[in-house]
């Protein structure tokens, strides 16, 4: 149990890690870049990222707590964060030292009210697994809650004693950052930092309920009741309370064990496809879909009965099942942003770039104002060379070629005003963790083998939804052609009797932006040559050399307090 001690010092050790990089990145990416040292700060640009990838990584296993799914869902936001990033935190796994039996059988024994020798006929004092919230450990029911559940052998999840407490300080730590956040630019033109916070907070919340789990995998049974595919634990409602929760143990085959998988006669790329299509109806069928199905929280169970989870007849399937187990980070996909997201998949199958643009941003992706020609002819060269290959080809593309067209895609996307829904936090998540298991499976996995037939059907099933469409365009259109002659009526008298006037003031507007910025560039590029110049003669000519390092000081002066000043003045 953490003392008040220990969780201030957690509250500030956060915190000054956040401040630390967080002056780091205003000195490298906004204050050297305005006095034109762009070029200096983006050479070293990529070796800061994995640094401070490593120092988050070291840091988030060392706290554990909410800090590691921290750094497992900024290892999916491909979308916002640099490949350094990412590609350091992938790995990050939610693992942490066991909590003593003692502790463990104290918080049950509270929790179901009653010596855990009587609530089980067996339970395992050593944990099946142990994570930074809690910890599972295998179990027998007795003869009387087999008799009434039909369940033997079962799963026993215990959260760590104190926890709640550690939730609570993570959390307003990272809300003050999110805060912080939210004044750097950079960072709020493409994110709203507190938004996401909170979205990170309520699913954190959520996770450590007990009693929400349960309710969530019996709502996904229910769900997937009668798929051949897909298996499923069965809750122990007697058993289970807020901090407890005791479920049917479903373990089998870890869906990343190639070698058993094949051992047991089953085709891992058949897995592959199958998991890939089940996660498809999740996300853009169902909209109540399993967050977190990393290996840990997926098995393949051979030899299964082609039945549902609840024991009713199913329609034929293989002759193994796909086993979820976990259900305290599930998400909701509100149906404006599924019908969305159903668009993005048709377009994606079709290598439609700009079907795809219109589709990022009816999901409010992008602005509508934004210019998307030079994003649609990225998305159509991506499509021409890259979209019909699978992770095995993709392998032997010329690394340069990839480095070359991500530094173009990345510089463009930045330029843009892109910034995902609060909602897809748990999207990009589960399809992150999708796309890494299936491309485990099998190594020449080619997505677009699971999307095409899908979104054929997605195209078929919305068929008549776009006739609708069209309908409605047609009355749109001959609505502004029937009001079309007036208004061109109206438009000539004014012509004519010379009240026509053209304001132009976002054009004037931006001439006078430009015209400062390369007043304020060529003051920087001043400044820049000087201290260079300096620089260089100090060593031969001290004098000489100092005096231009000492001038230098003057267009720097210019530079950053000259837009305050002329903001403070008249336009």
């Amino acid at each position: 149990m953490p003392d008040a001690g220990s969780t201030r010092a957690r509250y500030r050790r956060i915190l000054r890690f956040a401040a630390r990089h967080l002056a780091i990145m205003w000195w490298f990416e906004l204050f050297l870049p305005r006095i034109g040292l762009a070029r200096l700060a983006a050479r070293g640009r990529s070796r800061r990222m994995t640094r401070f990838a490593r120092r988050f990584h070291a840091l988030a296993v060392e706290l554990g707590g909410l800090m590691i799914k921290v750094g497992q869902f900024l290892s999916s936001r491909l979308d916002v964060l640099p490949p350094e990033i990412t590609r350091e935190l992938e790995g990050l796994q939610d693992e942490a030292p066991a909590v003593p039996f003692a502790q463990v059988r104290a918080l049950a024994e509270q929790e179901l009210g009653m010596p855990l020798d009587r609530a089980f006929a067996w339970i395992d004092e050593t944990p099946i697994a142990a994570a930074s919230l809690g910890q599972a450990h295998r179990a027998r029911l007795s003869a009387l809650d087999t008799a009434d559940t039909g369940i033997t052998d079962a799963v026993v999840k215990v959260q760590r004693p104190g926890i709640e407490a550690v939730v609570d300080v993570d959390l307003a730590a990272l809300r003050r950052v999110g805060g912080w956040l939210r004044r750097v630019r950079i960072v709020a033109d493409r994110v709203d930092a507190p938004a996401l916070v909170e979205e990170f907070a309520i699913t954190s919340l959520l996770e450590v309920d007990y009693l929400h789990e349960a309710s969530n995998a019996e709502r996904f049974t229910a769900a997937f009741a009668g798929d051949a595919r897909v298996r499923t634990p069965e809750i122990v409602w007697e058993r289970t309370s807020r901090r407890v929760l005791t479920l049917s143990d479903v373990s089998a085959i870890k869906i990343n064990d190639v070698d058993g998988l094949r051992a047991a006669g089953i085709d891992p790329s058949a897995v592959a496809s199958t998991f890939a299509a089940v996660m498809f109806d999740q996300l853009f069928s169902l909209g109540f879909f399993h967050a977190d199905p990393h290996p840990g929280n997926l098995f393949v169970t051979p030899g299964a009965v082609a039945t549902g989870a609840t024991g009713g007849a199913a329609a034929p399937g293989p002759d193994w099942q796909l086993t979820f187990v976990d259900f305290g980070m599930m998400g909701e996909v509100p149906s404006g942003t599924r019908r969305g997201l159903r668009r993005m998949l048709i377009a994606a199958a079709a290598r439609d770039g700009k079907g795809l643009v219109e589709a990022i941003q009816e999901l409010g992706a992008l602005l509508p104002t934004a210019d998307t020609a030079e994003l649609e002819r990225a998305m159509s060269h991506a499509f021409a060379r890259f979209g019909g290959m699978g992770f095995a080809e993709l392998r032997d593309v010329d690394p340069r070629e990839f480095r070359d067209f991500a530094v173009e895609f990345g510089e463009l996307m930045r330029s843009l005003p892109f910034q995902l829904p609060e909602d897809f936090l748990l999207i990009i998540r589960a399809m992150s963790l999708t796309s890494g298991v299936a491309s485990n499976l099998d190594p020449a996995f080619n997505l677009w083998d699971s999307v095409e037939p899908y979104a054929g059907r997605l195209v078929r099933d919305e068929r008549g939804s776009a006739v609708r469409d069209i309908a409605q365009e047609v009355l749109a259109t001959a609505g502004v052609v029937a009001r079309l002659p007036r208004r061109v009526d109206a438009l000539i008298t004014r012509a004519e009797e010379g009240r026509l006037a053209i304001s132009t003031p976002r054009l004037d507007r931006r001439v006078a932006r430009l015209e400062r910025a390369v007043g304020r560039l060529a003051t920087a590029m001043l400044f820049a040559g000087l201290l260079l110049a300096g620089a260089l003669l100090r060593p031969d000519d001290p004098e000489l050399g100092t005096v231009l390092m000492v001038a230098s000081a003057v267009p720097l002066v210019l530079v950053v307090v000259g837009p305050i000043l002329g903001r403070r003045g008249p336009d």
